[in-house]
């Protein structure tokens, strides 16, 4: 392995390690030790988004690696590329406890969220300024 990819993606992995321990085995717990009340609810989607959240980072960063794009690709937007995978399969979790997720909105719900970030990332590069190795 590279060293200067070890160096990039030790960070990475702690962060992951530490979100995601906390959220699955806050997940567990409250699984198997609560009722489904509303507080209990809204604990298990926290947790949730933490847990998958942090499963993606690591997953997300190699996808970025392996797919480099212009502006490069920040801690900033790695976090938030996870997060939204986390946001989808809560939406995911939320419909289904109301009976009405289908595979369509599956499909909507995807594809929104990869346009709302394809527009982000393209806000971003318009506002991207490579620096210049002959200034200082």
């Amino acid at each position: 392995m590279n060293k200067s990819l070890f160096q990039k993606i030790t960070p990475i992995l702690i962060t992951s390690a530490v979100i995601g321990l906390t959220g699955w085995i806050g997940l567990f717990f409250l699984v198997q030790y609560t009722q489904p009340f509303l507080g209990p609810r809204w604990v298990f989607f926290f947790l949730l988004t933490m847990a998958l959240s942090a499963t993606a980072l690591p997953v997300i960063f190699f996808l970025n690696l392996r797919f480099p794009s212009t502006p490069p690709v920040n801690a900033i937007v790695l976090i938030r590329q996870s997060i939204w995978f986390a946001i989808f399969f809560d939406l995911l979790a939320w419909l289904q406890l109301g009976r009405v997720l289908n595979g369509l909105l599956i499909g909507v719900l995807a594809i929104g969220i990869i346009v709302i970030e394809n527009l982000i990332r393209l806000v971003e590069r318009s506002r991207w300024h490579p620096v210049e190795e002959n200034e200082g």
